[in-house]
């Protein structure tokens, strides 16, 4: 594969959890994925920053477009709220697409022989 797949790949990872982590998410707390109660709290610093790091660009998108539809923000900061997601949804695929190969490498040196 060259650049441009891996890259592609590296997004559509990244996108698919988080989907997967939002919609999880929404389906427990039976309310609209955002940066508020009961995703994101002070008073849970290490669940929040989990559910930022995997669901956080929905979370982004979501706030955009409510944002949008309530006239605060404009149609050129609704794009760059997406841009920003999609640039957050790359990374996250790559960290997870590492996350995965170190986790393969170390699974694979072990010695399961009896």
């Amino acid at each position: 594969m060259g650049p441009v797949e891996h890259t592609l790949f590296a997004f559509m990872v990244g996108l698919t959890a988080c989907g997967l982590a939002g919609s999880a998410m929404e389906l427990i707390s039976g309310r609209r994925l955002a940066f508020v109660e009961p995703y994101v709290s002070p008073a849970h610093v290490l669940r929040s920053l989990f559910a930022t790091a995997c669901a956080g660009p929905l979370m982004f998108a979501n706030e955009a477009l409510h944002a949008w539809r309530q006239g605060r923000i404009s149609a050129p900061a609704l794009i760059s709220c997406g841009c920003t997601a999609t640039v957050w949804a790359l990374a996250l695929g790559v960290v997870l697409i590492d996350i995965a190969s170190r986790a393969g490498i170390l699974l694979g040196s072990a010695d399961f022989s009896a």
